[in-house]
């Protein structure tokens, strides 16, 4: 065959991988107001940096349509300049159905990536397995499976889920680090609603069962909610310029694009002086970090404690606080695990923590008792126990019995551990231990309620502040709110080379 005939050979074969499945199909994604998948990849990455591995691809099993690529684009590019590596699922070719060729392409990025130590990107938008493949399609899940568990911890994995993921095709996003996905036009679920209504009689919609709402407000599996695919695509790279590359590196530091004074005389006024009265953390975390700039993770989900990303003079920094405008900023079962997961992650990959702490209390009741609440709030104990980062703690109001311990107090191994005068510290509040210790006393006072009031006065001057913890080393510094961000910015220049580490052992085994 002459070089020029092969050469056209060539370029007609790549012609044919870059039609995907046709353009009636690419029309019906876009009807569908979804990007294909190398427009998420050309939209997603800088400009020409992509590389594409494995575009000649097919599948060798008999049946069906062989199309180049099977069903899924791969390679590596780079965001902001740096490395990634990258697999989108192509809904136009068999519906992305993931083939044992299609699972091999996606693990061979993700073995690179663990040679070179950039982040994995996955764009999920399949169908699920291919079902004339067998037990090859299962096999090929759990190829991918291993990979995500070795490179967990190793690797930041972030997963857009941009169109339909059922079956054994969720468990990858699940054992990634951040799920996005997008509103109205993707869904995930382990069994579907036909399954589902057959079982257990059970009408439900995809949307109702597995929606974005559904895994962003009720179960917590989404991390990110976002509007469309473009803004899957934004929000995914601004989330990766706080994150380091792998678990060897540190964030890249970003230059603030506002100046921040060191003192910020309107934080003063943020905690109100009624100490039941709520106010929202989010104003305090935003008049403290650069650019008043706060990236939340998990926004919609347990909504008592508040977690995500900012920069202190351009070092990202994961942030977790305790948020009294809704349900009084206590911790259960949802809000343990939430702050659980977020504490692991940053400690993973070198990103100090900063603890706005407001909390007072565990949640009471039988619903949370049965549904394990001991197990749940041991999960965020012991990820502040075994966090070895920088952990700085601001105590802005209450900090109530084991909630106080559990909320990277002093005595586990938080470095720098401020209060604000306003700070109560206390096994519990004035009323409640006016009820336990002095049921008896107030009941037999001429005047129970001039009693009752007389201790919850005492018992408020002489605990109801920081001094008492101060006085024992367990606070660091009382400090005045306005002085909040030049003390974390201190502490954190101290702590830059900070060296802690947990006894050798294969690891720990954390209340699952």
């Amino acid at each position: 065959m002459p070089l020029q005939e092969k050469m056209d050979t060539l370029r007609s074969r790549y012609a044919a991988a870059m039609k995907g499945g046709g353009q009636a199909r690419i029309d019906k994604q876009h009807q569908g107001n979804k990007l294909t998948a190398r427009e998420r990849i050309a939209a997603f990455l800088d400009e020409g940096s992509f590389e594409e591995v494995d575009a000649l691809a097919m599948n060798p099993f008999e049946g069906g349509e062989r199309i180049p690529g099977d069903g899924v684009v791969t390679g590596f590019g780079r965001v902001d300049g740096r490395p990634v590596a990258i697999f989108a699922q192509d809904f136009t070719v068999v519906g992305g159905s993931l083939s044992l060729t299609h699972a091999r392409k996606i693990c061979k990025v993700m073995d690179m990536a663990m040679k070179v130590g950039c982040p994995v990107i996955g764009f999920n938008d399949s169908g699920g397995a291919r079902i004339q493949e067998g037990v090859n399609s299962l096999a090929g899940y759990a190829e991918i499976f291993l990979r995500n568990t070795m490179a967990s911890g190793v690797l930041p994995q972030i997963s857009l889920i941009m169109g339909p993921c059922a079956g054994g095709a969720v468990y990858s996003p699940a054992i990634t680090d951040f799920i996005t996905m997008v509103r109205n036009t993707s869904y995930m679920f382990v069994t579907g609603p036909e399954v589902i209504k057959a079982v257990t009689h059970e009408d439900v919609t995809k949307e109702e069962l597995g929606g974005a709402s559904a895994h962003g407000f009720k179960s917590g599996v989404a991390h990110f909610l976002v509007p469309s695919d473009l803004a899957a695509l934004a929000h995914t790279r601004e989330l990766l310029s706080f994150l380091p590359s792998n678990n060897l590196g540190q964030a890249p530091r970003r230059a603030s694009l506002m100046e921040m004074p060191l003192e910020n005389p309107e934080l003063d006024g943020i905690i109100p002086e009624d100490p039941s009265k709520p106010y929202d953390v989010r104003n305090l975390i935003k008049g403290i970090v650069d650019d008043a700039h706060f990236f939340e993770v998990m926004e919609a989900y347990a909504g008592n404690i508040v977690i995500g990303f900012s920069r202190m003079d351009g070092r990202s920094v994961g942030i977790i606080a305790n948020q009294p405008a809704h349900l009084a900023g206590v911790l259960d079962i949802a809000s343990s695990e939430k702050g659980a997961r977020f504490v692991r992650f940053c400690d993973c990959f070198n990103i100090p923590l900063i603890v706005f702490e407001d909390v007072p209390g565990f949640l009471p009741g039988v619903h949370q008792e049965h549904g394990g609440l001991i197990k749940n709030g041991a999960k965020l104990l012991f990820a502040f126990c075994e966090a070895t980062v920088p952990k700085l703690t601001v105590i802005t109001r209450k900090a109530y019995g084991g909630a106080y311990i559990v909320m990277a107090s002093k005595h586990i191994r938080a470095d720098f551990n401020f209060a604000y005068p306003t700070a109560e510290i206390a096994v519990m509040g004035a009323e409640g231990a006016a009820n336990v210790l002095y049921a008896k006393e107030i009941s037999k006072a001429p005047n129970p309620a001039a009693k009752r009031n007389e201790i919850i006065n005492e018992y408020n001057e002489k605990f109801a502040n920081p001094y008492v913890a101060a006085g024992l080393g367990y606070v660091d510094e009382v400090i005045m709110p306005r002085e909040t961000r030049k003390k974390l910015l201190r502490a954190l220049n101290l702590l830059e080379g900070k060296r802690e580490s947990m006894p050798p052992k294969k690891h720990g085994n954390i209340p699952l």
